[in-house]
């Protein structure tokens, strides 16, 4: 379990440190290829989910405590809705659009910035609670599909930052502090997911439904305002069918 715990922590970490550190690189990336990457991931967090989370906690109970699933997805989803209710909707601060960056204040920056921040833990959480060792794939497939969703979510972190002229060292430091979180919250999730069996369940539900809220109100309306929803809709079914072979071989 302790290497399955520092191998995924690693994974979401170091993922998310590539995407800041592309990000320092290159101020822009074009729409349909940000498109086109998060769509697929959109379809890997999809699938991941489903069968990495909820039905696993649909198989833990038997007869009516189903009930603890489905609670949980409901906890899920009202607990990111929460937070999108406090944190600001920013997408056009996102690093892509330089108009926008000319409009926008340093304030409104660094809230999209926290925006972002406040996804890490529940996403990171989503990966501790799953980690088990009778079931490694699922681990293994949840992790990558948030590590590969953090690439482009740590260049949007980044790049918004060094426009409106926030000093190198300091936009490193955040983008470290934020991959943290992502680590903080796996660990939360496995101490919290082996505190009783009893729990295990709902928690599973709840970060299935937190995924859920992420992909439905974040990820695939961003993916479907620069005129290649099409492309990236094929990549959401290339995501998905992605998860489910890894799910099968892994």
């Amino acid at each position: 379990m302790d290497n399955m715990v520092i191998m995924c922590a690693a994974g979401l970490g170091l993922s998310s440190l590539l995407g800041s550190a592309a990000g320092l690189l290159f101020r822009s990336i074009p729409h349909k290829w940000n498109d086109i990457f998060l769509g697929f991931c959109a379809g890997m967090m999809l699938a991941a989910s489903l069968v990495c989370l909820i039905l696993p906690g649909f198989e833990a109970v038997e007869g009516i405590d189903v009930w603890q699933v489905v609670a949980g997805v409901i906890l899920g989803v009202i607990l990111v809705g929460f937070l999108d209710f406090v944190t600001p909707h920013l997408h056009n601060f996102s690093g892509i659009d330089p108009e926008a960056h000319r409009q926008s204040s340093v304030n409104k920056v660094l809230l999209f910035v926290m925006a972002i921040a406040i996804h890490k833990f529940p996403e990171g959480m989503a990966t501790g609670i799953a980690l088990d060792d009778t079931n490694p794939g699922s681990s293994l497939a949840i992790t990558l599909a948030i590590a590969l969703q953090n690439i482009p979510e740590g260049m949007v972190i980044v790049t918004p930052l060094m426009v409106i002229g926030v000093k190198f060292t300091r936009v490193v430091m955040i983008a470290l502090s934020v991959a943290l979180l992502e680590i903080v919250g796996l660990l939360a999730g496995c101490f919290l997911g082996n505190i009783s069996e009893l729990l295990l369940p709902a928690m599973l539900g709840m970060a299935g439904g937190a995924m859920l809220y992420v992909i439905s109100d974040e990820m695939i309306p961003e993916t479907h305002t620069h005129g290649f929803q099409k492309e990236s809709t094929y990549a959401l079914v290339a995501g998905v069918m992605m998860m489910l072979l890894i799910e099968k071989f892994i």
